[in-house]
């Protein structure tokens, strides 16, 4: 690994975290930048702790100092009345351009599968226009596209186990034969890392070596927990409506309608070759017992900066 301070976004929260694992163990200096400095975390004082704060630009720089490495995991899922996409782009292209003054020598940036900054979908449109930026800027980089991570506190694989637990049958959005491909988050952990070393800009589709559609994996986590559900075929609008009122009961989104529509599109998969080599098949099976135990709030985990991500 480079010499020097090594600077990872959220690293108390989720894919962040696993960062932050991955590189204090292998010995280097690593600092955050995060919203959640007193949250729950298993790294006491070995990481150094920052704001994250995109209002005043001249802490960014301070903090960014002549980084070796800038991991940037920072996002939202959705828009909200607390966080919205547009200001998501914004904060980011503030952090390119501290990075930029501050002489980050290099940027390890997380993106999305399939950007595009004519999509339909505000999420894949902002994750382009950052990919573009990040470019024009001429830092040294590395873009990754994971699909969907999971393992450890993931909310997706997670939660759909949750409603394999507690509801007698399962609804896909239409037939379910789209595509998604999900890397283990220590995969795509060490994959960061790894591209944190000095070499030529790249773009990597960070996939997991299985492709499933939609139904195939919601019938292969039932299977393995136990919990075997029909699988009914559900009007698109109907399932937002669904997991609207579903929302209200667990008192989160649990889906919006640019997820279903960008699944649906087949947004989540690629054909690049697979960048992770864990399972989901095997790490379900390894983990049955506590897969979908605990319902995963997103919102939960934006409103309670104390706990640790896999309490919340």
């Amino acid at each position: 690994m480079p010499a020097g301070l090594h600077v990872v976004t959220g690293a108390f929260g989720y894919s962040g975290r696993h960062v932050a694992g991955r590189l204090l163990a292998d010995g280097c200096r690593v600092r955050t930048l995060t919203n959640s400095p007193r949250r729950r975390q298993p790294f006491g004082s070995r990481v150094e702790i920052r704001p994250l704060a995109f209002d005043r630009p001249e802490l960014l720089v301070d903090a960014l100092r002549d980084a070796a490495v800038l991991y940037n995991t920072y996002w939202v899922r959705f828009n909200h009345r607390s966080f919205n996409h547009a200001e998501a782009v914004a904060n980011t292209l503030v952090l390119f351009d501290a990075a930029r003054r501050a002489g980050v020598h290099r940027v390890v940036h997380v993106s999305i599968t399939n950007p595009s900054e004519e999509s339909p979908f505000e999420y894949f449109r902002g994750k382009a226009r950052l990919e573009r930026a990040l470019i024009a800027s001429g830092l040294p980089h590395t873009i990754l596209r994971p699909a969907v991570l999971f393992g450890g506190a993931d909310i997706l694989v997670n939660n759909i186990a949750w409603a394999l637990r507690h509801l007698p049958v399962f609804g896909t959005f239409g037939a379910g034969h789209y595509r998604l491909q999900p890397i283990h988050v220590e995969d795509f952990a060490g994959l960061a890392v790894r591209e944190g070393r000095p070499g030529p800009n790249r773009v990597i589709d960070a996939t997991g070596p299985e492709t499933f559609t939609f139904r195939e994996l919601v019938a292969r986590l039932g299977d393995v927990i136990g919990c075997r559900r029909p699988i009914v075929a559900v009007p698109p609008a109907l399932a937002w409506v669904t997991a609207a009122v579903l929302g209200l009961v667990v008192r989160d989104v649990v889906l919006t309608w640019d997820e279903i529509a960008g699944l649906m599109a087949g947004l989540l998969a690629t054909n690049a070759p697979p960048a992770g080599t864990t399972r989901l098949t095997d790490w379900a099976r390894a983990h049955a017992d506590e897969l979908g135990r605990r319902y995963a709030s997103e919102l939960a985990r934006r409103r309670n900066r104390g706990d640790s991500y896999d309490a919340l």
